[in-house]
């Protein structure tokens, strides 16, 4: 029913800036939360940001650094990376969540690679 497309990851230089984009399809009136995960090689996949429609909330390791919005009208949200650190590398997930039963939906993810 819902579909979910990432895009703007890539390589970035260390203290560089991404925005990454997370374009919805599909009926969406349901799906009150969306956000995104992220999951480096070798490591658990970990929350990174999260918005409700309220006050959206972060992860310790992305405050003040990364910003998250959405726009209902495009159904697509976005997460603004700045000051990016190479522990930043990893695949990036875009969820969306809602509804009674709660669906949780995926997309396949964006590579964000930060080197030097």
């Amino acid at each position: 029913q819902v579909q979910l497309v990432e895009s703007g990851g890539g390589l970035v230089q260390p203290g560089g800036s991404l925005r990454l984009s997370c374009v919805a399809s599909g009926t969406m009136f349901s799906m009150n939360d969306m956000g995104w995960y992220r999951q480096a090689p070798g490591k658990e996949r970990e929350l990174v940001a999260a918005t409700n429609g309220g006050s959206p909330t972060y992860a310790d390791f992305v405050k003040g650094r990364f910003t998250i919005s959405r726009d209902n009208a495009k159904n697509t949200v976005y997460l603004q990376m700045n000051s990016l650190k190479p522990e930043d590398t990893a695949t990036y997930f875009c969820y969306a969540s809602g509804g009674i039963p709660r669906i949780n939906y995926w997309g396949k993810g964006t590579l964000v690679t930060v080197s030097s």
